[in-house]
């Protein structure tokens, strides 16, 4: 190619500043195409082309025939070789917008397992993958014999939301009918699955020629649901890599892509452990790295940063040439976020030695730590949350409704 690839990278949310920066690096053109609200942060702007603004009035949700026609224009002038989603919400933006103007990837049928929970479960269940029981929420009579085949409690969630947003826990049928129905019109945009309390884990992945060439298993000690609803302290720890869970969740998470169909990207999957009979379920995946600042502690106990390897392995793939994964370490690490009472928490009386990165962000506090030896991470993980309980962590409630 005489020219250098052009890569259009879609965020709806400041992040990907990694991806952005080695995308640049590997000599390639750089777009972004990003909401007005976002357009003072910090973006690594020394590694972008052209920074496109969108009218993000209704959050996420934009109107996705003016990107259409803005992208149509931008297109006289300028070839696009490939489009990269740098957050869930951008999935689906993404895959429209490869369909409409033909440029290869994720299309909106594939893309539909990563985004939209019924069609992850269907296609999990069709694969022979475990999952709680579910159903859609289209059919009176089929939501029937679902509250009568599946004990509660259960779980009514968006399909298409990301994180805990929209997710509620009903315990009776009439309770689950007076949630189904106070969704009127909408409620085609939901599914209900069985709650089943367990471990939730995570695998973060990267895959390249419909292969999974690199994986690590992790566990949340707190359930994000359980985070969100409760107010509580995020934390997640790296599971042994050597260990029984770990490998049976790298071995389903292998099975979840190649169900998916996945071609090449990065990932992000969950899985719970159910305390009743102790098998893994899948929850849900996503084609992209992971939120709430796991892919740091990926890199702590690897050295892979999952985004600049996505975009590496983008890059390869477009050039048609081999992508190789850098060595990769086997130390634990652990990560523990949470809201703040104060605007800049002080947190200079922190000073393990095992404290490999410090968020700096307002009304937040957190750390990954990192060691050789897993009893230590558990054993800082509950040091820290005690101390940031008491000394730091405040609490918002999780929105009733998502976005749309």
């Amino acid at each position: 190619m005489s020219r250098p690839l052009a890569f259009l990278c879609i965020a709806s949310y400041f992040k990907g500043e990694e991806f952005l920066r080695a995308c640049k690096a590997c000599g390639c053109t750089v777009y972004l195409i990003t909401g007005k609200k976002l357009e003072h942060q910090a973006w690594p702007r020394e590694s972008i082309d052209e920074i496109f603004y969108v009218d993000d009035g209704e959050g996420t949700n934009w109107n996705m025939d003016h990107v259409i026609q803005g992208l149509a224009w931008m297109m006289r002038q300028r070839k696009i070789d490939r489009i990269v989603a740098l957050d869930d919400f951008d999935v689906e933006k993404a895959n429209h917008l490869r369909e409409e103007f033909r440029i290869p990837g994720m299309g909106q049928t594939t893309g539909r397992f990563y985004r939209d929970k019924l069609a992850m479960r269907m296609q999990a269940a069709d694969s022979g993958i475990r999952v709680p029981m579910f159903t859609s929420l289209f059919h009176d009579e089929g939501i029937n014999a679902f509250l009568q085949q599946a004990p509660g409690p259960w779980v009514i969630k968006p399909r298409s939301e990301a994180s805990a947003t929209g997710i509620r826990k009903v315990h009776t049928a009439d309770e689950f009918w007076s949630v189904v129905h106070s969704l009127g019109d909408n409620r085609h945009r939901y599914l209900a699955e069985q709650y089943k309390p367990g471990h939730v884990y995570h695998v973060d992945a990267l895959s390249v020629n419909s292969r999974v060439v690199f994986a690590r298993a992790s566990q949340y000690l707190n359930p994000p649901m359980d985070v969100a609803h409760g107010g509580g302290v995020f934390q997640s720890v790296i599971c042994d890599p050597k260990g029984k869970d770990s490998k049976a969740l790298i071995r389903m998470n292998a099975a979840v892509m190649s169900a998916f169909n996945m071609k090449y990207s990065a990932s992000h999957t969950e899985f719970i452990k159910c305390h009743e009979d102790g098998q893994f379920y899948f929850l849900e995946t996503s084609s992209r790295v992971g939120g709430a600042h796991l892919a740091e502690m990926v890199e702590a106990s690897s050295g892979i940063n999952l985004w600049r390897e996505w975009a590496r392995l983008e890059v390869a793939v477009a050039l048609g040439e081999p992508y190789v994964l850098p060595p990769v370490r086997d130390d634990f690490a652990g990560i523990i976020v949470s809201l703040a009472r104060q605007q800049y928490p002080d947190t200079h009386d922190f000073r393990d030695a095992e404290i490999w990165w410090t968020l700096q962000r307002e009304y937040h506090v957190g750390f990954i730590v990192k060691s050789p030896k897993q009893a230590r991470i558990l054993e800082l993980m509950e040091q820290y949350f005690h101390r940031i309980r008491e000394h730091y962590h405040a609490s918002a409630p999780v929105p009733d409704k998502p976005s749309a």
